[in-house]
């Protein structure tokens, strides 16, 4: 029996998730905002709330994300991906904030979750054929099925980072492995 299409784009996203659950089971409070390098971008505090760094134009090089940066991140373009998907006018940017702690972000990035996965779930196969109007602008070559192709692979490549700059900032605080010798 072969799977569908929306089965094979959701089998994929909850293999994704089961990656990124275990990286945000074990991310500390400290991880949030640990910057391994001077040129980051983070989330910063100001009277409105946790803002993130950003700029219009990509700098070169291209800053270093902390994980706090990286989870707004996820959270503003999963937000718009959702948006588009039920029709809505999709927020801008600036009006996407990040939760500011640890267990806020983690409740924030499961309720998307949540609410993408109910979304997924209800796509027919012409749903999946439809021009997707995000992240291309209505570009007709790409439909929903991509869009979802698309949130599966910017998830998976934001949860690698993740996982990479939990795995470097803790493995500073310990010393050499003793089983590869001097």
């Amino acid at each position: 029996m072969s799977a569908s299409r929306r089965d094979l784009l959701r089998w994929q996203f909850d293999l994704t998730w089961s990656l990124f659950g275990y990286h945000l089971e074990r991310v500390e409070p400290a991880d949030l905002l640990w910057e391994p390098v001077p040129h980051c971008w983070t989330v910063r505090r100001d009277a409105d709330g946790w803002v993130p760094d950003w700029a219009d134009t990509e700098p070169d090089p291209i800053p270093v994300p902390t994980i706090g940066w990286l989870t707004w991140h996820i959270g503003w373009w999963w937000t718009v991906a959702i948006d588009h998907a039920q029709g809505r006018t999709p927020r801008e940017r600036t009006e996407i904030g990040w939760p500011g702690d640890r267990d806020r972000t983690v409740a924030w990035l499961g309720d998307l979750r949540t609410a993408w996965v109910a979304v997924c779930d209800q796509l027919s196969d012409a749903d999946l054929d439809a021009t997707a109007p995000f992240p291309w602008r209505d570009d007709p070559a790409h439909t929903v099925a991509h869009m979802i192709a698309w949130v599966n692979a910017e998830l998976m490549k934001n949860v690698a980072e993740i996982g990479q700059l939990r795995l470097l900032r803790h493995a500073q605080t310990v010393g050499p492995d003793p089983s590869t010798g001097p």
